[in-house]
């Protein structure tokens, strides 16, 4: 199965390791469990720009598509996502200022435009808060974060939903499959990746 088009429905687990972020995107089962592996991505931690490449294993021979940002360490970077062949297949950038409150970011591909935010305005935040007291700074934040894209005729074109796990796991919709899969899944691992930034 390809990301490309035609996948509506897909998991994104982020991978505890020390030196790495890496995340498994996978297919959803009938059922809704996770299901066949769709894409393995790895982030080397404090790059100087960021860059994620998604492969189609975790053997890393073959690289399906990847993101990486226009300049250096800015919170308010433009990431150009680019298939396999290093083509521009489209980009996502946070905005700032709206995001000191509640994250923001704004999504291009194949001519769609879309604006997401969180879901919810309280959780944002709580969240926050919880993130400013150094001595939670150890404890995984409890609070369920979800982001919802729409198109500029208010169309939904992508969610993604936090889950109740001790690592990051998200549920990833793409209504109708109107947005390219690859960037999707680029935007979901952005979403955790560069959350903080």
């Amino acid at each position: 199965m390809e990301l490309a088009y035609g996948v509506e429905r897909f998991t994104v687990a982020q991978k505890i390791t020390m030196m790495v972020n890496r995340y498994e995107i996978r297919a959803v089962n009938d059922n809704g469990t996770p299901g066949e592996l769709l894409a393995f991505a790895q982030q080397k931690r404090a790059a100087f720009r960021e860059q994620v490449t998604f492969y189609r294993d975790e053997s890393r021979g073959t690289a399906l598509f990847s993101f990486k940002a226009r300049q250096r360490l800015d919170v308010g970077a433009t990431y150009d996502v680019m298939d396999a062949t290093g083509q521009p297949i489209g980009s996502f950038r946070k905005d700032f200022r709206p995001s000191i409150l509640r994250s923001t970011w704004h999504l291009e591909a194949a001519g769609i435009q879309a604006r997401g935010s969180e879901r919810s305005a309280g959780v944002a935040v709580a969240r926050r808060i919880w993130e400013m007291l150094p001595v939670l700074e150890a404890i995984p934040s409890p609070f369920l974060f979800h982001f919802d894209f729409t198109d500029q005729a208010g169309q939904t074109v992508m969610t993604s939903e936090r889950g109740r796990s001790l690592r990051d796991r998200y549920v990833v919709t793409v209504p109708g499959a109107r947005l390219d899969g690859r960037v999707a899944a680029a935007m979901a691992v952005a979403l955790d990746a560069l959350q903080s930034r």
